[in-house]
């Protein structure tokens, strides 16, 4: 069986996912009503992706013998003034999920949990690979600038992006 501490921190990140998951669908939402139609169906299903990440943690409690609690939820950020905060705050919030995540892997070698030690190792890869997207788009986002050329281009071709690449 599970630790409770343990079961405690999975429960914080299952939080956290859903956090991201709802700041994600904001900013989808921002996007799509600016007409940023690639933009928006990225973050949508960026949102998406992070739902399954909490989906997969309170899966993994219950099966373990533990209990996940279901979050509720603060609103989100709704008003964003431009692509590059999107991408920044994006970006943040991934390097403190992997704070987060790493915590955990710390508090499972503590525990000798090595189970969850290895179930967090996906998040942990994946973590890497949503830090790596983030700071791509914002370099692209760069080399745009203020070019309504290169943001049509841009948004059409976000779609294409490959955090696995």
């Amino acid at each position: 069986m599970i630790k409770q501490n343990i079961i405690d921190a999975l429960n914080n990140q299952v939080e956290a996912e859903a956090g991201a998951s709802q700041l994600y669908l904001a900013m989808a939402s921002w996007a799509d009503s600016r007409g940023l139609e690639g933009i928006s169906e990225f973050l949508f299903a960026h949102s998406d992706e992070e739902r399954m990440h909490m989906l997969k943690l309170i899966r993994f409690i219950n099966e373990r013998g533990g209990k996940a609690i279901i979050p509720s939820l603060h609103m989100p950020k709704q008003d964003f003034q431009n692509l590059n905060e999107i991408f920044t705050m994006l970006l943040d919030h991934e390097v403190k999920v992997s704070e987060m995540i790493n915590e955990i892997v710390d508090l499972t070698l503590s525990e000798k949990d090595y189970t969850t030690h290895n179930f967090l190792q996906w998040y942990v890869s994946e973590q890497i690979e949503e830090e790596r997207l983030a700071r791509i788009i914002l370099d692209k986002l760069k080399l745009i600038g203020d070019d309504k050329g290169g943001m049509y281009l841009f948004d059409r071709d976000i779609s294409t992006f490959n955090p696995a690449k």
